[in-house]
């Protein structure tokens, strides 16, 4: 990285926002802007960027754009979702001269992306996940991918590898987004075995290591014989997976490295593709919208590489419906769906397409779930 290392430029702005003093940073001589020609972009991670999960697929993403010309990549991680993220912001913006930032937490966006948008109105704020409206800064803009796609595919996958019908899916919490994700994933697995059941443990939180493995051993004790998640970082649920016999599909990005054994595929993001989109769109002055929604057909999200123990029926399978996801000719909440309760959540002749907002509030899990959302 150019510049100040990170957590000096932390300290320097905590120390000016504390102290209040009137010097700008510019008299201060503490402003390097870049060339002319070179664009500074930042990319700021809640984790660290090699955790086999959500961080590092993000940090793929960066990589991506570090191979472009004109371009000086920034890159900071374990940043809290508090005013930590927004001194970090600021310190991109004045000491390294940033003018497109990609704060990729879900916690950045209100109030800090909010905030510091407002406050730089020259700078463009691509947060991952965030809901932009209209009443928001022209200069934030959301973006985010139908990963539940590829969890759906992952489900068939799942469905036809597991011998005792029983899955189990570690989750951190029941926001719609990831009971989306169960939902799609136990969906796939009845197209493959009816009878199939999809036993949840939440977690609590994004990141709780010990909860995620005690939650791995139980489901398997019990009888799965497949598990995934949706955790920030796979890596502790996949290798516990493996330790146990258990077969695994991935999230967020490939941990089939970690479980040379048990891994079938994973539902992974594709940011590689979509950064350096962005970056050159910016780079010529085009506009970038400010929501940003796609899946298989938009290369926003991708199917891991299916494994040796996925077999040619599954793969036809799961062949067959990635198809027609990429083609936009597929439904995924297709009534009738009840949920795990008997209540019919999507009557027959229903369809909530990929863009439907229905979808963005989910809050049931779908008959086969063995869990609660509360």
């Amino acid at each position: 990285m150019v510049g100040i290392p990170p957590r000096s430029r932390r300290d320097f702005l905590r120390t000016t926002i504390v102290s209040g003093a009137g010097l700008a940073l510019g008299e201060m001589g503490l402003i390097r802007p870049s060339r002319a020609a070179t664009l500074a972009v930042g990319f700021i991670y809640v984790g660290p960027r090699d955790d086999f999960g959500y961080n590092q697929a993000h940090a793929q993403g960066a990589a991506a754009v570090k191979k472009m010309a004109d371009v000086k990549v920034l890159e900071e991680e374990n940043v809290a979702e508090t005013e930590v993220v927004a001194k970090t912001m600021e310190s991109m913006i004045e000491l390294d001269g940033a003018k497109l930032l990609f704060p990729t937490s879900f916690g950045y966006y209100d109030p800090h992306v909010l905030k510091e948008a407002a406050k730089y109105p020259n700078v463009r704020f691509e947060h991952c996940g965030g809901l932009w409206t209209d009443k928001n800064p022209k200069n934030a803009a959301s973006y985010f991918g139908y990963i539940d796609e590829c969890c759906h595919i992952s489900g068939i996958v799942a469905g036809y590898a597991s011998k005792t019908g029983k899955l189990g899916y570690v989750a951190a919490k029941p926001i719609p987004q990831v009971l989306r994700n169960i939902n799609a994933f136990m969906l796939g697995a009845r197209l493959a075995n009816p009878k199939a059941t999809t036993q949840v443990v939440f977690t609590g939180d994004w990141s709780l290591p010990i909860k995620e493995a005690e939650a791995t051993n139980s489901m398997v004790d019990q009888g799965a014989d497949v598990i995934t998640c949706h955790v920030d970082s796979p890596k502790v649920v996949v290798e516990t997976a493996e330790k146990r016999g258990a077969m695994v599909c991935g999230y967020h990005a490939s941990q089939a490295s970690l479980a040379p054994k048990g891994y079938l595929t994973g539902a992974e993001w594709n940011w590689e593709e979509l950064y350096p989109k962005f970056v050159t769109m910016f780079m010529k002055g085009e506009t970038i919208p400010n929501l940003v929604r796609g899946g298989l057909k938009e290369h926003i999200v991708k199917q891991g590489a299916y494994t040796s123990l996925v077999s040619a029926e599954a793969r036809k399978h799961a062949d067959d419906v990635k198809g027609k996801l990429t083609a936009g000719s597929y439904v995924i909440f297709k009534g009738p769906i009840k949920d795990n309760t008997g209540k019919t959540v999507v009557a027959a002749g229903t369809e909530h397409v990929q863009t439907d907002i229905a979808l963005e509030s989910m809050n049931y899990l779908v008959e086969g779930v063995i869990g609660a959302t509360s």
